[in-house]
């Protein structure tokens, strides 16, 4: 769950861009897959993201990740919304889904199960607490593969 350094570097360096141009800087990830680098920048705002506002932040931030050069690898940059189904990797993306259903997928078994689907509880340093069938279950926080909120549709 933790972000690496360019992560940090690169989120450190555009976010008080992203928020002058009007949006929330969701999250940065970095990742290679397959023999290509992805930079990947997810934005937000309270009346949900359009490719337009995905273009207009691309171009605003362009020249600042090339001036810094940061990445050393070539690398394909993309502005996206995080979705309905939003990935939880940071403190304030828990915090903010506290009282609403998640996805948790884990690295090793919990009361014999990897997957769980329930309410947030808690969280804090250390761990989280979900409810499952009005049971509640902590679960450490370096266990965690995935964590996503659950749209019901």
């Amino acid at each position: 769950m933790a972000s690496n350094k360019i992560e940090e570097k690169v989120q450190n360096l555009l976010e008080n861009t992203i928020i002058n141009l009007g949006y929330e800087l969701y999250d940065v990830i970095y990742e290679k897959e397959g023999k290509d680098f992805y930079l990947r920048i997810f934005i937000d705002k309270e009346s949900g993201i359009s490719i337009n506002d995905c273009e207009y932040v691309n171009n605003n931030i362009n020249d600042i990740l090339d001036e810094a050069d940061y990445i050393k690898d070539a690398y394909f940059l993309e502005v996206s919304s995080p979705g309905l189904e939003r990935t939880l990797r940071k403190d304030k993306h828990f915090i903010s889904q506290i009282g609403n259903e998640i996805y948790i997928k884990l690295y090793s078994q919990v009361e014999k199960r990897k997957e769980f689907i329930g309410i947030l509880e808690d969280y804090n340093e250390n761990d989280i607490t979900i409810n499952v069938n009005n049971k509640s279950v902590k679960i450490d926080k370096k266990n965690i593969a995935i964590a996503k909120t659950v749209f019901n549709f």
